[in-house]
């Protein structure tokens, strides 16, 4: 286990590099962040050769995200355009997002997979198909028509919510807005855990615990849904950092400053830093969350072995 544990951790030195490079790259060809600096005026060339001097802007492409690579080793991830470091954004953004993606999370496990269970056992019966229909209709709909709409009944019409989360975005202001972010993912948990669960079903070892004469909630726990669950922990482990940085549409619906809100503002305004920096971020909890879900696949399959 700890020589695959260090393997993963070397393969994932080369992605991390390759995925900061790509998006450095990328947003650095958005256009001209000092223009922005100046509002609706051009700025003019003193100027705007000042604040590119300022920010490192002056230098080749290449120097500047070696630059950046080594300052980010540092625990310096550079300065916004407005003078403000971006940790300090990310201290503020990342708790909100990390909150609002815990509550998306728990719908995801406990609501997904519950209705996967029951659907998957109930094939073909009312309940199965009802379900479906329901989930196809939410995979359909886009987030942002779901997230109004529930925004005006619940918030506007029916007054059971406040329709915009306060800077707090306590958990309890985030249990709606985790649901809309959560929605889409939800829907495909569910389908997911069913057609798993509904193969393994038939499987020997599902036969032998029956033959044995095991109780049919130990057979359901301890065997079917243990082998049933990796391809929906995949999808959950991989689904995390989605939904992190998935969020601009539900934060700018009920106006969180989390993670979203900062990316779409670092967008319009060709905050480099503030993109580069969050993005960055992201990309590190993908990597960890995926190797967490191959560490748990020996934990829900024993006959799965690190070599």
């Amino acid at each position: 286990m700890g020589r695959y544990v260090l393997r993963r951790l070397l393969q994932m030195v080369p992605v991390f590099i390759g995925a900061t490079l790509l998006i450095f790259l990328m947003v650095n060809v958005m256009g001209d962040p000092i223009a922005g600096l100046c509002g609706e005026r051009s700025c003019d060339p003193a100027t705007a050769a000042q604040l590119k001097k300022d920010f490192g802007l002056d230098k080749p492409l290449w120097q500047q995200y070696l630059t950046y690579m080594g300052n980010l080793f540092t625990g310096d991830f550079g300065t916004a355009f407005n003078g403000q470091p971006v940790t300090e954004l990310m201290a503020a953004a990342f708790p909100v997002t990390i909150r609002l993606t815990i509550v998306a999370i728990l719908f995801e496990i406990v609501v997904g997979i519950v209705l996967g269970v029951v659907t998957g056992l109930r094939r073909g019966r009312p309940v199965d198909t009802s379900v479906l229909v329901v989930t196809l209709v939410v995979i359909a709909v886009p987030t942002f028509v779901t997230g109004l709409l529930l925004q005006l009944l619940l918030g506007v019409e029916w007054g059971w919510i406040k329709p915009s989360v306060s800077p707090a975005a306590t958990f309890d202001e985030l249990i709606v807005p985790g649901l809309v972010l959560a929605s889409v993912s939800l829907a495909y948990v569910t389908r997911l855990t069913r057609t798993s669960i509904a193969e393994n079903k038939r499987a020997d070892y599902v036969r032998t615990a029956v033959a044995k004469g095991l109780p049919r909630h130990r057979v359901i726990t301890r065997h079917l849904l243990r082998n049933s669950l990796i391809p929906v922990v995949t999808f959950i482990g991989a689904d995390i950092g989605a939904l992190m940085g998935g969020a601009i549409v539900t934060e700018r619906i009920f106006n969180i400053h989390g993670v979203g809100y900062q990316l779409y503002q670092g967008i319009l305004r060709q905050n480099t830093q503030t993109v580069v920096g969050f993005v960055t971020v992201l990309v590190l909890v993908f990597l960890v969350a995926n190797l967490l879900v191959d560490l748990l696949y020996a934990v829900l399959d024993p006959r799965i072995r690190y070599a």
